[in-house]
């Protein structure tokens, strides 16, 4: 009898490789951590966002300014410069991405009628330019 694969997983390789994608603390995230950082502000990382109907979490939260940053992936989010399809299990990943963008929009409009300001940056993008942003952001929501 053979062995049942997990939904998703294409192979066994493929379900290891899935297992290992770290969810947080990724060199994107850490170079964009530091970045921000090294410009005095101090963050929340990988926050639960205090928001009852979202059960989701933040890459960095400035909780006093209301600012939530999202460092997404190409592949997981679909960016529309890098992402590309998979060879394998192509329908499952499609419907995937798909969904993870919807999920994504509708984070954004949940923090955004809360007060929340959502700042997303994309993992290829340039941590000094993305850095600048937060900061520019955070400093402009923390004078009120």
């Amino acid at each position: 009898m053979a062995a049942v694969r997990p939904v998703g997983a294409s192979s066994e390789g493929v379900r290891k490789s899935m297992q290992a994608n770290k969810s947080r603390d990724t060199k994107p995230e850490l170079a964009l951590r530091r970045a921000v950082h090294a410009m005095g502000l101090r963050y929340r990382v990988s926050a639960r966002l205090p928001l009852p109907k979202v059960r989701r979490t933040a890459d960095l939260v400035f909780t006093r300014a209301k600012v939530a940053v999202f460092l997404d992936g190409c592949f997981w989010h679909g960016c529309p410069e890098h992402h590309t399809k998979s060879a394998t299990n192509a329908d499952y990943w499609a419907e995937k991405i798909v969904k993870n963008r919807q999920r994504d929009r509708e984070t954004d409009a949940l923090l955004a009628e809360a007060g929340w300001h959502v700042i997303r940056v994309w993992a290829h993008e340039d941590t000094g330019e993305a850095a600048q942003r937060v900061a520019e952001e955070v400093r402009a929501r923390s004078v009120k």
